[in-house]
């Protein structure tokens, strides 16, 4: 009995010690901005395919060829680090016979190459000029912004600002006002979105690389005060 009163002792000191939890009263609001611009850099993939009897033919008539279509790309003003081979192969081909046993036919050679164009009025000569070289195969194309993440972090500004006056609506209606900020995260990487725009056109190539509109999703938390 002695010891169990001790411990209901204790036990009333130990919550007369603890300082009382303040109910915390905060506001998340969800910030969004967007900042549209052209894109200025083209990413193509571009080469040739070439198809002969043997695999040395083959190999042959596809690097002659190449070869031309890299002394045009060249000769378009791309230099040598934004031109890299990412596609080279050399596959026998087949009759395709149901019949009985496949027939070899000959060799197929594929030489591509990924060229990075950075002045991207410049696309549709590089392209012209590759295509009457030779160039046969066009796997892709993509368009970027070289300074894409300066403009991010304009968008991630706006959002910043778009957050602070939806929760200064908030609080400003509940008869408060907000205080110092909790919390801050991004909602996933920032992906851009294309929209179409006028096509350049220079020779039989007309290219459209559209606007980009990059986009920033903020929550934020910001402290409620009377």
């Amino acid at each position: 009995m002695y010891l169990l009163r001790i411990l209901v002792l204790l036990i009333g000191g130990a919550f007369a010690l603890a300082p009382a939890q303040a109910v915390e009263k905060t506001v998340t609001v969800t910030g969004e901005a967007t900042v549209g611009v052209a894109p200025d850099t083209a990413i193509i993939r571009i080469g040739v395919t070439s198809q002969e009897k043997t695999a040395r033919e083959a190999g042959e008539a596809n690097a002659k060829q190449m070869t031309s279509v890299l002394v045009a790309i060249k000769a378009s003003g791309i230099a040598e680090r934004d031109i890299q081979t990412s596609r080279l192969s050399l596959q026998p081909q087949y009759d395709p016979n149901k019949g009985g046993t496949a027939r070899l036919t000959g060799f197929q050679a594929t030489n591509q190459v990924t060229i990075r164009i950075r002045d991207i009025e410049n696309l549709p000569s590089v392209l012209d000029r590759a295509i009457a070289a030779g160039a046969n195969e066009m796997s892709g194309i993509e368009f970027v912004v070289s300074e894409q993440s300066k403009l991010l972090d304009q968008a991630r500004d706006d959002a910043i600002a778009d957050a602070r006056r939806k929760a200064e609506l908030y609080a400003k209606a509940a008869g408060v006002k907000i205080g110092h900020v909790i919390s801050i995260s991004e909602e996933g990487p920032p992906q851009p979105q294309s929209r179409p725009m006028q096509a350049i056109r220079a020779g039989a190539v007309p290219v459209a690389p559209g606007e980009q509109t990059l986009r920033a999703i903020v929550t934020v938390s910001y402290e409620l005060t009377p």
